[in-house]
């Protein structure tokens, strides 16, 4: 019995670890730059189909296409909020809303065109699909590694916040966007590396989701309420928040569907809604400062 609780709450947390990469940058969107960003769930998207890309075209190692789909997709996500999204931040979030769902329908049918409409898998490597086993207990490797990749992620995004001089020019830019220009801290550019570093995120997370919930087309808009979840749940503007909020989501949806399978939803979602209820600002709300 204890193996089985052990089970369950390792993979909710494996599973929370992957809302969290793939949901943290919308967390920056709106606690940092202040835009709805329906459409960060692309980035996740094209990361997991460049990620099948470059390991089933290219044969490229596991860990080298990881790499490789972090820097493609913060590539991507600086461009785009160089061209569109640095355009709609004064927009009313209404058209924000409307302009970034636009993207999220043009992204399925992209994808839909490119790649099909059936899910899509990524293959383990060898080296990470075994189990590490004591007694009755058995813990995947792959979900052991992603946890410890998550933590150790959150403790490096933390630390460069807290600890370094670009963090310290976006808590400035966060307090007060005018007098940090008249600084002279380019709060441009500040905005646009903190966009990339979501997207490259939310790409990974993309990449590794993969391996466990698998690509489709409709991916972006399939898990688009568990990253408002994650984020309005865990606070704006925070990186612990949203990482608590992510692993909280993770083992209750995993604890439900385990007890209660035909009201797993309903459960998670009733819970989630009682948890807002307690915590209106967030689990962890704060701002970077």
């Amino acid at each position: 019995m204890l193996a089985t609780w052990v089970g369950l709450l390792f993979d909710g947390l494996a599973y929370g670890s992957l809302l969290f990469l793939m949901s943290v940058g919308l967390s920056v969107s709106l606690g940092l730059l202040n835009v709805v960003n329906l459409a960060h769930g692309v980035f996740a998207l094209l990361g997991g189909y460049l990620f099948i890309g470059l390991l089933q075209g290219v044969g490229l190692p596991f860990i080298p296409a990881l790499v490789l789909v972090f820097v493609a997709i913060a590539a991507l996500g600086w461009l785009s909020e160089y061209l569109f999204f640095s355009r709609i931040y004064s927009l009313p979030p209404l058209e924000q809303v409307l302009l970034t769902l636009g993207i999220c329908f043009m992204a399925m049918a992209g994808a839909s065109y490119f790649w099909g409409p059936s899910q899509r898998f990524v293959a383990l490597p060898a080296w990470l699909s075994g189990q590490w086993q004591w007694g009755a207990l058995q813990l995947g490797w792959f979900r052991l590694a992603l946890i410890g990749l998550v933590v150790a992620l959150g403790a490096v995004m933390w630390l460069g916040l807290e600890r370094t001089l670009f963090g310290a020019r976006i808590r400035a830019a966060v307090d007060n966007y005018e007098v940090a220009q008249g600084l002279g801290i380019a709060v441009g550019p500040v905005f646009r590396w903190c966009f990339a570093l979501g997207a490259g995120l939310g790409g990974l997370g993309g990449a590794l989701g993969g391996v466990v919930l698998g690509l489709e087309p409709s991916f972006v808009l399939k898990y688009l309420v568990f990253f408002f979840m994650v984020v309005v749940l865990g606070g704006t503007g925070t990186i612990r928040g949203p990482l608590l909020a992510a692993w909280l989501l993770g083992v209750l949806d995993v604890l439900g569907k385990y007890f209660f399978p035909q009201f797993a939803a309903f459960v998670l979602y009733a819970l989630v809604l009682g948890l807002m209820l307690c915590f209106p600002q967030g689990l962890l709300a704060k701002r970077f400062d």
